[in-house]
């Protein structure tokens, strides 16, 4: 995962929380949460494809 993916999704998950505040939607929440671990996860292995 490069620094602009990086940063990309982390802009992308402030967004939905902020989002998620403004409507009180579970789904914002979850959708942000799930996008923040998948960001991490990406960040700390490296981005890198099996197979």
């Amino acid at each position: 995962m490069g620094v602009l993916a990086f940063f990309a999704g982390l802009l992308l998950t402030v967004m939905g929380f902020g989002r998620w505040r403004e409507t009180g939607s579970p789904y914002w929440l979850i959708g942000s949460l799930v996008l923040l671990v998948l960001v991490l996860v990406g960040a700390l292995t490296g981005g890198k494809k099996t197979g």
